[in-house]
């Protein structure tokens, strides 16, 4: 036996937290009766339904895609905006994103039916690399980059140390280019981080997730990863 939402982030519905939802507002019927109370467990025989469809085991896939600004970083979007996933093309299995990426920010994201490397490559125990390049208003001094270095607190919000460099300025010193590497993936983290040091983001994106990068990607197009890449994951979660 096995907690509802556990065996529906495996069977690609949605991550755990977003399968959570789904049970709360009623939507998932276990032998016909709708489930509301997380925690409740099923075992292989029982009918699963979400949304009045049944639920299937499906290979498990892997996808990265280069989102470009302007695109919603969900399965579905009630105000009909373009999301991620309509962007992978030729899928038959219900993949979701691995995190988010804000609408107005571009870059690398993983999207996946594996809900258990899901859950792991967004929890923050397991220190997941995620490399952003932001251009901003102004350019940082060194104290502005020591605090980033040492981890910051906005509103109450601690968030842990990053790794920091400016890339290059502009003539007018108007504006820069930053590197910043987290581990976390708070909400809006990286844009509150250098909003508090006095370099509001103009312009950010992702460029690397892990081990993962852009290469060979253009702005909204997508690629399976290769079987060697899904084994690197797993390891950096300790699921090897």
């Amino acid at each position: 036996m096995e907690r509802l939402q556990k065996v529906l982030a495996h069977a690609g519905v949605a991550s755990r937290r977003q399968s959570e939802k789904l049970i709360m507002s009623g939507r998932v019927k276990v032998n016909g009766a709708a489930v509301t109370e997380l925690g409740t467990k099923v075992g292989v025989h029982d009918q699963i339904l979400v949304d009045g469809v049944p639920i299937s085991s499906e290979a498990p896939i892997y996808i990265m895609l280069y989102k470009p600004r302007g695109v919603v970083s969900t399965a579905n979007d009630d105000k009909g905006r373009k999301t991620v996933v309509d962007l992978v093309e030729n899928v038959s299995q219900r993949v979701y994103p691995v995190g988010r990426l804000d609408y107005d920010t571009s870059g690398l994201l993983l999207l996946t039916n594996d809900g258990e490397l899901a859950n792991r490559l967004t929890h923050p125990r397991y220190e997941v690399e995620k490399t952003y390049i932001a251009r901003v208003t102004g350019v940082p001094t060194n104290d502005a980059m020591k605090q980033l270095r040492q981890g910051i607190t906005v509103d109450g919000e601690t968030y842990a140390p990053a790794k920091s460099k400016v890339l290059s300025a502009a003539d007018d010193r108007k504006t820069a280019i930053i590197s910043l590497t987290i581990h976390e993936g708070k909400n809006h983290q990286v844009k509150k981080m250098l909003a508090a040091v006095g370099c509001p983001v103009e312009k950010l994106k992702r460029e690397q997730y892990g081990f993962l990068t852009l290469k060979g990607l253009n702005a909204g197009e997508a690629r399976q990863l290769k079987p060697e890449e899904v084994k690197e994951l797993r390891r950096l979660t300790h699921l090897a």
